[in-house]
């Protein structure tokens, strides 16, 4: 077990050269490469929400794809579409697959395009297959969306609808970087600057071999994905992250806050996803068994996604952070 986990934890660190803090965010996005999941990213501009990405990718012997979401895109632009093709007198129509064919695809700044585009992700993310005039194109076996949102701006912005949110296996947030990361930050940037140089004067233009050596294989995904597998959940951490998802949808048998802060709670899936990102924190923690705090590690990038908060909490100024930190406080553990 040990050697598939020393892989996983040497992505890790490689991503963390590329990417100044922000360790819960590269942490995040290795649970999702191993829970097997989709991911929603959302951060104010210029914080590394894509370049996060990439960094994952770049690492991963895997294919990459980047679609760049906007008000005229088509769903054929993600999906693909039959194309005609004539040869000898006689035309077939073939299908063109489309960029969502990939190992990872960027859905960047997924709520710019229409709620026609969006959907055209549904079939894939839940799926994990693309209809395309009445035919199904099965999709890899590894894939993942991990689509990209600015949380602030509004105008000409479609916001996702509370179905396709669902479908994420986790929302992660980025915030603004510390001071002493910003600096680094700065540092970074020039360092890959003078590099891209020194490149650009080398006729060696292609990736070094030894980097290409050090690029973790789907297979290593795939053994840490059967390690967590057999990773061992008592019956009590199962109630526990019922008992969580549960007092989401009866708030008022907790506290009168949650009654009066949620909405509509979350769905059968939050269970699903507190197990699944549950035992993939507990084997990267070195662990055969979940507990407590594995759970509530994740149980705010599973939950924030998936709750409605009411009117009056909004005016309030709560979060939906606020709220599953209350809802962890009253919900024990039997």
């Amino acid at each position: 077990m040990c050697g598939t986990r020393d892989q996983i934890n040497e992505l890790k660190e490689r991503m963390q050269q590329s990417i100044v803090g922000q360790v819960d965010v590269i942490d995040r996005l290795i649970i999702g490469l191993l829970a097997n999941g989709n991911l929603l990213i959302e951060g104010l501009p210029g914080l590394a929400k894509t370049r996060a990405i990439k960094a994952l990718a770049k690492n991963l012997q895997a294919d990459f794809s980047r679609i760049q979401f906007t008000p005229d895109l088509l769903p054929s632009d993600v999906t693909g579409t039959e194309v005609y093709h004539q040869s000898g007198g006689a035309g077939t129509f073939r299908f063109e697959k489309g960029p969502i064919f990939a190992n990872i695809v960027l859905a960047d700044e997924i709520n710019r395009a229409p709620a026609k585009v969006q959907a055209a992700l549904l079939e894939a993310m839940e799926e994990r297959q693309v209809t395309v005039s009445g035919k199904t194109h099965e999709m890899a076996p590894l894939f993942m969306v991990m689509a990209t949102q600015n949380p602030v701006e509004q105008e000409g912005t479609y916001p996702l609808p509370e179905a396709q949110m669902d479908r994420f296996l986790m929302h992660v947030l980025i915030s603004y970087p510390p001071v002493e990361d910003e600096v680094k930050v700065v540092q970074l940037v020039r360092d890959e600057e003078k590099k891209a140089v020194a490149a650009s004067q080398n006729d060696k233009t292609k990736l070094p071999r030894e980097e290409q050596n050090t690029q973790v294989s789907l297979e290593t995904v795939f053994s840490a994905r059967a390690e967590i597998g057999a990773i061992a959940v008592s019956p009590a951490i199962e109630r526990y992250m019922a008992d969580l998802v549960h007092a989401t949808r009866n708030p008022d048998r907790f506290s009168n806050d949650l009654a009066n802060w949620i909405e509509l709670g979350a769905s059968p899936r939050a269970s699903i996803a507190l197990d699944k990102c549950g035992r993939t924190h507990a084997w990267l923690a070195g662990r055969d068994y979940v507990d407590p705090l594995d759970v509530q590690a994740i149980a705010y990038d599973v939950l924030r996604h998936r709750l409605t908060i009411s009117f009056e909490a909004e005016g309030d100024g709560v979060t939906p952070d606020e709220v599953v930190k209350e809802i962890i406080k009253n919900v024990a553990l039997s």
